[in-house]
């Protein structure tokens, strides 16, 4: 049974707090590592990014997303791991990725965090519409 990952719209403070309180029962745990991946407000070809607009292949991003995380398991000696990513639309500044890796020590959890988000952005069929201020848009290019 995979992981419930995507969100709609932008991922909270709240929703954040929440998930790392929930571990604190978890005493083997010496160790967590978080990323948030925000939305920028780039500047491309002189139009500015109001926000990013995400959509994906349900299916096959969550097949991908179970793979990657059993992976990532076998790879590391890690006791607990989250996966987060929003659809729909997430303004500049919101928070559209959050990546919780714990383990027993510290080493494995910066490692698995970036081998993480990594085959994450590079690997599962998530595409973002940047949208910008004066009403365009494009699609996102997705840079390591």
């Amino acid at each position: 049974m995979s992981k419930k990952v995507f969100i709609d719209g932008p991922i909270s403070a709240d929703f954040i707090g929440t998930s790392i309180a929930k571990h604190q029962t978890k005493t083997v745990i010496g160790a967590h590592n978080i990323f948030l991946g925000q939305v920028r407000a780039d500047e491309i070809d002189g139009k500015k990014v109001s926000g990013i607009e995400f959509s994906c292949y349900e299916e096959m991003a969550n097949e991908k997303l179970h793979q990657i995380r059993e992976e990532t398991f076998e790879k590391y000696d890690l006791t607990c791991m989250h996966i987060y990513h929003s659809l729909g639309s997430v303004a500049v500044g919101e928070i559209c990725i959050f990546v919780f890796v714990s383990a027993p020590h510290r080493p494995n959890v910066y490692e698995a965090t970036e081998y993480i988000v990594n085959r994450v952005k590079t690997e599962v069929p998530i595409f973002g519409k940047e949208h910008f201020e004066e009403g365009t848009f494009q699609w996102k290019k997705n840079i390591q």
